[in-house]
């Protein structure tokens, strides 16, 4: 060996990773409990929790269920929760989401009135729970999406929202202009305190099939006319600067895993916080594989959340948030 090349004795990487204690010492990212967001469905018409059968542990929540949910949330020190309304009754432009009864505004209200500020209270703003057809928007006589008519909806659904308390308003829909749209509304009615979050990179994806089951979707084809393909990468960059230069207080990559490269992009390049979505088929991958023994579940979770806050999330929503905080607090006690 050339006497100029240090001794292999003086380079050993593993010596920093020989106890717990060392390796919790030069750990580059970590999870918080304040970091995680639990998604949340409740259901019109339900007395009792429903549970959704592709997402085993998730359910969808009667008005009763949800209080007690949220309680749960608050108490494990999540970050917020985002609330997804499944009505009983859908119409072609989704008139419930804007109806002060319909059941993603009261059960904003319920939560507000549960929890107040221990939590972000976040709202779902999209129609494909709320409209017929299943689409994010309102269509024409054709069966396009009509964006210019779906942003007036979106507005009237920011504002029923924030009357009903919402702290933040999640724009999923992938409307070009939504952005601007929802936050020349709010701010024009006074609600200046109330935050979006822009789901500015979400890809027409198929990990989104069990999310369809939990909300009774009744799409008929697909959305990949507004929604990003899953080919594209810079597209991603160019969405988040328009959506920030729009007035996006957050932004949103959605999935997450499947879009750990697109998130590092993000996260290196944005001026607003970042989030990222661990979405249903991921949640149901990881859980079919634990039922089946072919994986270690706690650990499998713990590193699937931790990738994501790796590549740059600030914040995660994720199925999993109370469960992964009440493995946080073991491994600090």
């Amino acid at each position: 060996m050339p006497s100029d090349l240090p001794s292999p004795g003086r380079i050993r990487p593993r010596r920093t990773r020989t106890t717990p204690a060392m390796r919790r010492l030069v750990a580059q990212t970590h999870l918080d409990p304040a970091q995680l967001v639990l998604p949340l469905f409740v259901r019109e018409g339900l007395t009792e929790p429903r549970p959704i059968s592709s997402m085993p542990g998730v359910v969808q929540h009667s008005r009763e269920s949800l209080r007690r949910a949220v309680t749960e949330a608050a108490t494990a020190g999540l970050g917020g929760v985002m609330l997804f309304g499944i009505p009983e009754h859908r119409d072609a432009t989704g008139t419930q989401a804007t109806h002060p009864d319909g059941i993603l505004n009261v059960a904003l209200a319920d939560t507000v009135t549960e929890v107040g500020e221990a939590l972000v209270i976040q709202a779902d703003l999209c129609l494909d729970e709320f409209t017929d057809h299943g689409h994010c928007g309102v269509l024409t006589p054709s069966g396009a999406v009509d964006n210019d008519a779906t942003l007036v909806r979106y507005a009237d659904m920011a504002l029923a929202q924030a009357r009903a308390g919402a702290h933040l308003v999640g724009l999923s829909g992938m409307m070009d202009g939504q952005v601007g749209v929802v936050r020349d509304a709010l701010d024009g009615a006074g609600y200046l305190d109330v935050a979006v979050l822009a789901y500015a990179a979400k890809y027409a994806s198929a990990f989104y099939g069990p999310f369809r089951e939990a909300v009774e979707s009744t799409l008929v084809g697909d959305r990949r006319t507004y929604q990003m393909d899953p080919a594209n990468r810079r597209e991603a960059i160019r969405e988040v600067a328009i959506d920030i230069a729009e007035g996006a207080d957050i932004i949103m990559v959605k999935p997450a895993l499947a879009y750990l490269d697109v998130l590092a992009d993000v996260a290196a390049t944005s001026t607003v916080p970042v989030a990222a979505y661990q979405v249903s088929g991921e949640y149901a991958m990881i859980e079919a594989a634990a039922a089946n023994g072919w994986i270690d579940r706690r650990r499998a979770v713990m590193e699937s959340v931790l990738s994501i806050r790796r590549a740059g999330a600030d914040h995660v929503l994720t199925y999993w948030a109370v469960e992964l905080a009440g493995w946080l607090d073991e491994e600090i006690a």
